[in-house]
């Protein structure tokens, strides 16, 4: 915590305000347990001007007693305030202390029990305690709240010269899944567990707050920046390395950190809070479940991305999409298809990669415009290629879950002419997860349509075995995953030489993507794979020079001769 004088020109304003309107007993302390402020009635009761440094002990020494004193740990521990009965050395003049959490420590209202109005008084001090940790505090997990947290910063920044001060922005990982699946009474209870496995690894001049839903904050006052604050933040993150149990049920929360550093990064409220926000959009994005410090590359790429997606709303208006097309070769056969690829191609940055553009597009809820007009673009290249021909267009979960996808495929089946089985559509596990009558029921239709449907990435997200029952898919494609290492890794072997066997057993054919080498191609042709797809037969190429790909394909044999 800050020295006991910038402590005390630090309080809150509704400390501040508390203290000067109140005709009564009233002292706060810092987490030294060092007096920071006062109302008139106490410094004049306990002439606390002629103390040097007074802390709560030399107001009140009968607070070091074994039982008075496990009562202020209780607060400082848990935020919860206590009634202390206390009396003086001779057992004569009794008083009763009502001690509570404040931004800065705690704090202590004395009723004056020798008047005949003594369980009044105890009474309303301990309502006005109440008030004012209800207004400062958050009701579920006891911590100060956002309000305490806006006071912190603005009383503190900027900070002066020399000084250093760390804020920390926390964000439970995987924490709305326990909402939405066992309830909000689970969540509260992982929340207070939460707030306890924080509190639990904070040391001198270390506050923590929760800012609202399952986002907390920490100030940090330490010089050896940015040091302490990630050494802080490391312990944080494994503090939630271990499940929570509720109802016997083990759940796993992570949590991700951004720090940010005062002066250095911001020394306005706005600034340090940006660049904390900034840093902790870089730990979920590099995986979650750890912490990051902010840096001005980040600054740089999260404006980046953000003149990307701004561009992204107007791609598709502007022609900046195209499609690319990769073929599928079935061994001993040749080519028997292609699936299409979506590009983006920026006026100023140049080509986009999927992986980039495609989350923002779902985020912003432009995937279904954009994947009903590439679509439609495949299907219509898909006319010019011989009728055998299939080609195989992602849906992306966003997609998939948008009103009207059946309308939307019935519409361009119709507007192109391309017959129904002649369409592939390839959906990923992720899209499963919720196991949704309404999920059911559009893969079904779109079966009935004729369509083809495939489930990508096999074996690399949750590979439930109940998906394969549910809905009986036409093709499964094992990921590039377990085909890199396929010719020396006997677990990858058996782990696809186990799923040709399980499709098959189920009547679904087989594609392996990924496959680059002649080995990996004769591996799984001699395993019986249906299908394969992947640079060493062929790379994506535009839909204008699939005519000359396929004259020099045909006619030339599996064995590897489809390289371009």
């Amino acid at each position: 915590m800050p020295d006991t004088d910038a402590t005390k020109s630090a309080s809150s304003s509704a400390e501040r305000d508390f203290l000067a309107h109140t005709d009564e007993l009233v002292s706060l302390y810092d987490e030294s347990f060092h007096l920071v402020d006062c109302t008139a009635k106490h410094r004049k009761a306990y002439a606390v001007d002629t103390l040097v440094e007074t802390t709560l002990w030399h107001v009140y020494p009968e607070l070091l007693a074994p039982k008075t004193k496990s009562a202020v740990d209780f607060v400082v521990a848990n935020g919860i305030p206590r009634s202390i009965e206390i009396t003086d050395a001779r057992g004569r003049v009794h008083r009763t202390l009502v001690v509570f959490r404040t931004a800065h420590g705690i704090g202590v209202a004395e009723a004056e029990s020798d008047s005949t109005c003594r369980e009044t008084s105890s009474q309303s001090e301990s309502d006005r305690a109440l008030l004012l940790h209800q207004a400062t505090h958050d009701v579920l997990t006891g911590l100060p709240n956002r309000r305490q947290f806006s006071d912190q910063l603005r009383a503190t920044l900027p900070v002066p010269s020399g000084a250093k001060l760390a804020l920390m922005q926390i964000d439970l990982d995987d924490f709305k899944p326990i909402n939405d699946t066992l309830g909000h009474g689970a969540g509260d209870t992982v929340l207070k567990m939460a707030a306890e496995r924080i509190k639990g690894v904070l040391r001198e001049r270390e506050v923590a707050y929760r800012l609202a839903g399952d986002e907390f904050a920490v100030i940090q006052w330490k010089f050896d920046q940015p040091r302490e604050a990630e050494r802080l933040a490391e312990a944080i993150v494994n503090a939630f390395k271990d499940p929570f149990t509720v109802d016997g049920i083990n759940l796993f929360v992570g949590a991700s950190v951004g720090i940010a550093i005062a002066p250095a990064d911001g020394n306005e409220i706005e600034q340090l809070m940006k660049a904390a926000d900034i840093a902790l959009y870089a730990a979920k994005k590099d995986g979650r479940g750890r912490a990051r410090t902010f840096t001005r590359s980040m600054l740089i790429v999260l404006e980046q991305r953000e003149m990307l997606r701004r561009s992204l709303r107007s791609a598709l208006q502007e022609g900046q999409f195209f499609i690319e097309y990769q073929p599928f070769v079935k061994p001993r056969a040749s080519v028997v298809g292609f699936e299409a690829l979506l590009r983006w191609r920026h006026p100023l940055v140049g080509i986009i990669p999927p992986s980039v553009f495609i989350p923002m597009a779902e985020a912003d809820g432009l995937m279904s415009e954009i994947g009903q007009w590439m679509l439609e673009q495949a299907c219509r290249a898909a006319m010019t290629w011989p009728s055998h021909f299939t080609v195989a267009v992602n849906l992306s979960p966003a997609e998939f879950l948008h009103e009207g996808l059946t309308d939307r495929v019935a519409q361009i089946l119709d507007l192109t002419g391309i017959r129904a089985d002649r369409l592939e559509l390839e959906i990923t596990e992720s899209v499963l997860l919720e196991r949704t009558t309404n999920n059911l029921d559009t893969l079904n239709t779109l079966s009935l349509l004729g369509v083809q449907i495939s489930l990508d990435d096999f074996g690399t997200y949750y590979s439930s075995l109940s998906y394969l029952k549910n809905f009986p898919f036409d093709t499964i494609k094992i990921d590039q995953y377990f085909i890199k290492d396929l010719e020396h890794d006997e677990k990858s072997q058996t782990i696809v030489r186990s799923i040709i066997a399980l499709s098959h057993g189920l009547g679904m054919d087989v594609t392996a993507e990924g496959v680059e080498t002649e080995g990996q191609a004769a591996w799984l042709q001699k395993e019986g794979c249906d299908r394969l797809q992947g640079y060493f037969l062929g790379f994506p190429l535009p839909a204008a020079a699939i005519g000359d790909f396929l004259r020099k394909s045909a006619a030339v044999p599996m064995a590897g001769a489809l390289r371009t």
